[in-house]
């Protein structure tokens, strides 16, 4: 996890536009470089390095000897990377992961290289002699990237927005700025003068396709047919492998473990991997809640049985709403859902950076999307609308859970891995059957825990605990966190400002005063960048009116029982 930033054209002095680099500092506490192109006065990179793998050579733009017209900034990790080198026998210059993308494009060309990377990602890649500059993003958008482009070529690109909005250029007053694409690259032309020209944008992959990478990687072979012992043994073995090139790292491995399905599968998978790696450290699991919370109790019970060293962080109700103003600005976003549950991320996030040695932090982030665990899921019409909507929430996830995922961390130094959207193990689960996916007997996600029933890594009462938002889940079902919030924002946004809302705020109008809150900090950080946001995250086929789980018909049945 690293900031990367890059200016082509720019009008203005760089080393005044280099003072928005800074902004997004906290994504590389490490180190930092400047570094301009050879032969273009106008254009520059950018990096904050957080070192996690080859810490002597691993600064940015990585450049080699062999290629010297290339010059690359990327922020991620490329899980393939050696079996790639070893496959197409590259000489390699480093043991950073990222170099393997000079040598397969000079091999083949862009889209051979980025249909090639197991990973997630994030580049730009400038190439000097044939006169290209390449942007890229991985699938699922896990690792993040904005940019902004004039009609006069000025490029600029950047992991978070916050690193954009400030710069200055000669022909447009105010800058417009955007989130670059999951699963696309772009070509543009450079010319003479260091500015662009855009040739094409690409989608190179859709979730649901198996990636071209796969038939170089190492994973057995997997069995086929649908039958529901092959089902679910395939989809340990890809999970498994999930977690395994996960561990590529030279840095501590923790894993955040709210006590639900999905981080605790992680958590257990996480322990077993390094044990048998004969990683020499404990493995630390991190949960966060207020008092009486459902899943410290749960987080607590999955750590002893699995052994790790646990840490609970509690937080009150006026520590959460103090820090609401912090994680607005780190996520970049106003969305309801998402603001809530990054509280709790954000909090515990800086807790594991003052507090230990922890970088690469593991989490169940994706797997709600994936496996239709959202309770909304119970009410879908038909198992092929249930499909179509776990895709819709797939392809958005850089707009809600990816987002909160990556900021809240990421603003304290952090490193997030989601095996959940490993691009293996993700499009073999939406291969599968439509009706194999959906709830049954009244329980969401039931193949993933099927899947796992009989392996023996969690408790079963882990295993089959219903959904909790995390929002949710961190404080107690007798006054929940989506209540403190509204209980606060009542004294803060009164009916008259309600009633103007549509005048104020005409895109994305908040419909309550939790929402108009969240808004009305979100314009002070960002003012006019409301279209970032396409739409609010609300469950679907049903009549909600707030994205809490707790205020959903299934859930209150489940409480009472």
């Amino acid at each position: 996890m690293c900031g990367i930033w890059a200016l082509f054209g720019s009008d203005d002095c760089l080393s005044v536009q280099c003072l928005s680099a800074m902004k997004i500092a906290h994504r590389g506490p490490d180190a930092f470089r400047f570094e301009n192109v050879n032969g273009y006065t106008n254009c520059c990179f950018g990096f904050h390095r957080l070192a996690v793998v080859d810490p002597l050579f691993g600064m940015q733009p990585i450049r080699v000897r062999k290629y010297r017209y290339l010059w690359l900034c990327y922020n991620g990790e490329i899980y393939n990377h050696k079996a790639l080198q070893q496959r197409f026998e590259f000489e390699y210059q480093t043991n950073v992961d990222g170099e393997i993308i000079l040598h397969l494009y000079d091999k083949g060309g862009i889209e051979k290289t980025i249909c090639m990377l197991d990973g997630v990602f994030a580049f730009i890649l400038l190439d000097t002699a044939n006169k290209k500059v390449f942007l890229g993003r991985d699938t699922y958008g896990v690792r993040p990237l904005f940019k902004a482009m004039t009609e006069d070529g000025f490029l600029a690109v950047c992991s978070e927005a916050k690193g954009l909005v400030s710069l200055k250029h000669s022909t447009t007053p105010f800058l417009k700025v955007e989130p670059f694409l999951p699963g696309h690259y772009e070509v543009l032309d450079l010319k003479p003068n260091g500015k662009v020209a855009s040739v094409e944008m690409v989608k190179y992959h859709h979730c649901t396709d198996e990636p071209l990478h796969a038939i170089y990687d190492s994973v057995e072979k997997l069995f086929p047919g649908f039958d529901l012992e092959t089902v679910k043994n395939n989809l340990r073995i890809l999970f498994d492998n999930a977690i395994k090139k996960r561990l590529m790292t030279d840095r501590r491995i923790g894993c955040l473990l709210s006590g639900g399905l999905d981080s605790s599968l992680v958590a257990a998978y996480l322990l077993k991997q390094l044990k048998e790696a004969q990683v020499q450290y404990p493995l630390q699991t991190f949960a966060i809640g207020m008092e009486d919370s459902p899943d410290l109790l749960a987080a607590r019970k999955v750590a002893n049985y699995i052994g790790s060293e646990h840490h609970e962080v509690l937080f009150n109700s006026e520590e959460g709403i103090q820090a609401l103003d912090e994680v607005i600005f780190s996520l970049e976003t106003y969305d309801i859902t998402t603001v809530r549950a990054s509280v709790g991320m954000y909090l515990i996030s800086k807790y594991i950076r003052k507090n230990t040695d922890s970088v690469v932090i593991f989490s169940g982030e994706g797997s709600d999307e994936l496996t239709q665990g959202y309770i909304y899921f119970h009410k879908a019409p038909s198992p092929e609308k249930a499909e179509e909507e776990s895709e819709r929430l797939l392809k958005e996830l850089y707009l809600f859970d990816v987002l909160r995922a990556d900021r809240t961390t990421a603003a304290h130094g952090l490193e997030l891995r989601v095996p959940f959207l490993d691009h293996r193990f993700s499009s073999y689960y939406l291969s599968l059957p439509p009706d194999m996916r959906i709830p049954k007997n009244g329980i969401e996600k039931h193949l993933l825990r099927e899947t796992f029933e009989d392996c023996n890594l969690l408790p079963k009462e882990i295993l089959w605990r219903p959904k909790e938002a995390f929002s949710d889940g961190i404080t107690s079902v007798k006054n929940s966190w989506f209540k403190i919030l509204q209980d606060y924002v009542e004294h803060q946004v009164d009916d008259e400002m309600m009633s103007a809302a549509s005048q104020k705020f005409p895109f994305n109008t908040p419909k309550t005063k939790e929402g108009y809150f969240y808004r009305q900090i979100f314009e002070r950080h960002y003012p006019g960048r409301a279209d970032w946001l396409t739409h609010y995250w609300m469950p679907k086929w049903i009549n909600a009116t707030d994205p809490s789980a707790r205020t959903l018909t299934h859930y209150k049945s489940a409480a009472k029982a």
